[in-house]
């Protein structure tokens, strides 16, 4: 059995932080795992294969996460993809680190301190961000072989040239990154070069418990932004399609009322034929029919209500300069629309390109309910190194799935984990609703959580 099922399978119970919300102390949820026996993936729920739910065992006082299920349909990939990242060069030690840099970034410009094991600052300058700027980077640093950088960021473009530089890179967090300033400084000044000082003696003292940032498999890396950016996208189709809808509800209530899905080409392709009521009412019911069969939109249960609504078009509109001005509005969101509909398109043919030539694209796209557009996302951000997570608490932290205790004498409160991986998350929520649907065991724990 892979490493990585036994946490992925813990995550499906998208409701565990609503349940932990309303924990209190002393209340623990509990299980064991199950026997050795498939999964089952019927798409309809009298076909699937009953099974009892996890019995109880001792409770552990951690994140009140249920127990992870373990079956054969999840399939192992072994160390492939391990054997993938030993291409890469291996990171320094912490006992190989002589020198400490605090990196302070910015859009333009960089600052930059260096200190000893000492804490003495030996070096200190500001470079722009720029190809002459990094190469002073690279002549400054080569001094300092065994160097370790502190930023306060894990990506971007700053993190990407550091990587190549060969320094070994540890982030950290800004609210983390507050305290190591003000813990220099009591008052209120902040400047960059102060920032950059704290980042590095805070590298120093505490920096033995910190994790480096290991480079990323270029495939992976690849995958995890086209995977982003297609989101990206797809929150500005969503904002277009809110823009397109407020037109409409200003001159043309009358296709609002026949469609309600207007992320289909075909509604789009409707707004081309008839831009206004007008040019609805004019052609006639039976140009109408044509229209919806050929564009597979007819439907027995919307037939009628979309007939009505079109009759009535130019009953209730706008006037016709608002008609005139809005339609062009309308117009102009719909090429925008369909260009970038064939943009999203293309990401997701390469998307599935680089997920097929991943050695885990198996063990992820066998979870169940992931699909072709979930289960690459959740490779991409999850990872293939075998030892960030070793067991299904980190991972659940790292996905903010996990709850954040907080006690204090006689108070006791659990919080939802802000501080976690936002695009994991919200891919783990996605994923989780889905497994309902394929999954007889995530079906009954969604609903017994919701019972509670």
């Amino acid at each position: 059995m892979n490493n990585f099922a036994a946490p992925l399978k813990t995550l499906v119970n998208k409701k565990d932080v609503s349940v932990a919300k309303n924990l209190r102390p002393g209340d623990h949820r509990s299980g064991r795992l199950a026997p050795d026996t498939a999964w089952s993936f019927p798409l309809h729920s009298e076909r699937v294969r009953k099974r009892t739910p996890a019995g109880p065992r001792a409770p552990v006082q951690k994140s009140e996460r249920t127990a992870p299920r373990e079956g054969s349909c999840i399939r192992v990939t072994g160390d492939r993809a391990t054997g993938r990242r030993s291409q890469t060069p291996p990171m320094k030690t912490w006992n190989e680190i002589t020198h400490y840099a605090g990196f302070d970034w910015a859009k333009g410009h960089h600052q930059i301190v260096i200190v000893d094991r000492q804490g003495q600052i030996v070096a200190e300058w500001e470079f722009d961000h720029s190809l002459e700027g990094w190469k002073q980077w690279r002549e400054r640093t080569a001094s300092y072989p065994d160097l370790a950088v502190a930023i306060e960021t894990n990506q971007g473009a700053a993190v990407d040239q550091l990587l190549q530089s060969g320094s070994t890179v540890y982030p950290v967090n800004p609210r983390s990154a507050k305290a190591y300033r003000e813990r220099k400084v009591s008052s209120s000044n902040k400047t960059d070069r102060l920032d950059a000082w704290s980042l590095a003696d805070a590298l120093r003292t505490d920096g033995h418990a910190w994790r480096a940032l290991a480079p990323v498999d270029p495939l992976l890396q690849e995958l995890r932004l086209l995977c982003r950016d297609e989101l990206n996208l797809i929150g500005q189709r969503t904002a277009l399609v809110n823009q397109l809808q407020a037109a409409l509800g200003e001159y043309y209530p009358a296709a609002l009322q026949a469609f309600d899905d207007w992320t289909m080409p075909a509604s789009w392709k409707f707004l081309e034929r008839f831009p206004t009521p007008q040019a609805l009412a004019k052609i006639g019911p039976r140009k109408w029919e044509n229209f919806l069969h050929c564009h597979k939109l007819y439907r027995p249960q919307t037939q009628a209500r979309r007939m009505e609504a079109f009759r009535q078009a130019t009953e209730f509109c706008g006037s016709p300069a608002v008609t005139r001005a809005k339609s062009m509005l309308v117009l102009s969101l719909v090429k925008l629309l369909k260009v970038l509909e064939e943009q999203l398109e293309q990401y997701r043919v390469q998307i599935e390109q680089l997920f097929a030539r991943h050695p885990d694209h198996d063990l992820f796209g066998s979870l169940p309910g992931s699909g072709p557009k979930l289960a690459p996302r959740l490779l991409s951000e999850i990872g293939d190194d075998r030892q960030l997570f070793p067991d299904a608490q980190s991972l659940q932290c790292y996905a903010g799935s996990a709850p954040v205790s907080y006690q204090s004498g006689q108070v006791h409160k659990v919080y939802m984990r802000r501080q976690c991986n936002k695009h994991l998350r919200y891919a783990l929520h996605l994923w989780a609703n889905l497994s309902r649907r394929t999954c007889q065991w995530s079906n009954r724990r969604s609903l017994s959580s919701s019972s509670i």
